[in-house]
């Protein structure tokens, strides 16, 4: 039996058959996210991915739908870490999945340098702003500003935890692809694919997907643009596909 706290509800992972805690009181699970675990290539018989700012487990969730391998999921959040374990409970998937309540700073030591194959962020958007900017709730602003972990510090870790010839893919903004890109090369993490995500035809593109290899040679790829809704506001037919299958 897995017990429900406060003001916290079981939705499910649309098309996969999962469940998830949610609560409208910390940050919740957004289509980024789901993007993200849709994205990156995994191997599926075997191997060793971590996610890596994991909030309520959606991310290894999801992944735990593609491959046989072991899954580690790292967040610093107490709450947060605690509703993704009793999610990962909840789904009977302890054999497959570990959750860590941690800093992911910390994690290379802990882990071990290059011992995963994958490894997936969706890190903070947005950089620090003044104090009085913060969002007066803790959980969405941790989740949203760069107030325990950086752009910098995601990349670098990445690096450090997946094997050289492994996969590193982020989700994040438009806004700061070149500076990704930049740590990315920086920290021997080569991109290789990237797909921009644009909310309607004709509009700017605000999500970005990368995926990199550590140690990788230059063959950039640019995926094909993804539209999530169309002129009446439904999802596209892709994203439906992504969402219910």
């Amino acid at each position: 039996m897995v017990y429900l706290h406060d003001d916290e509800r079981l939705d499910y992972l649309l098309a996969e058959d999962l469940r998830i805690i949610q609560s409208p009181s910390v940050f919740a699970f957004s289509l980024d996210a789901v993007l993200l675990a849709k994205f990156v290539y995994v191997p599926i018989q075997k191997g060793n991915l971590i996610d890596l700012c994991t909030g309520n487990g959606v991310i290894p969730l999801l992944l735990s739908t593609r491959t046989k391998g072991t899954i580690t999921g790292v967040e610093i959040q107490k709450r947060l870490f605690d509703m993704a374990v009793r999610s990962v409970q909840y789904n009977n998937l302890e054999h497959q999945i570990k959750i860590i309540h941690g800093d992911i700073l910390d994690m290379p030591k802990q882990l071990g340098y290059g011992k995963f194959d994958v490894v997936t962020c969706n890190p903070p958007y947005f950089k620090t702003p003044g104090q009085e900017e913060l969002n007066k709730n803790e959980y969405f602003a941790i989740a949203r500003h760069e107030i325990l972990c950086t752009l910098e510090d995601a990349i670098r870790v990445s690096s450090q935890l997946v094997r050289p010839g492994g996969k590193v893919a982020f989700v994040h903004r438009p806004g700061r692809f070149l500076e990704m890109i930049e740590l990315m090369k920086k920290y021997r993490v080569e991109p290789k694919r990237i797909r921009f995500v644009y909310p309607k035809l004709g509009k700017e593109a605000n999500t970005l997907l990368v995926e990199g290899i550590k140690d990788g040679n230059p063959d950039l790829k640019i995926l094909p643009p993804l539209i999530v809704y169309d002129d009446q506001n439904n999802y596209t037919d892709e994203v439906q596909k992504i969402l219910y299958g």
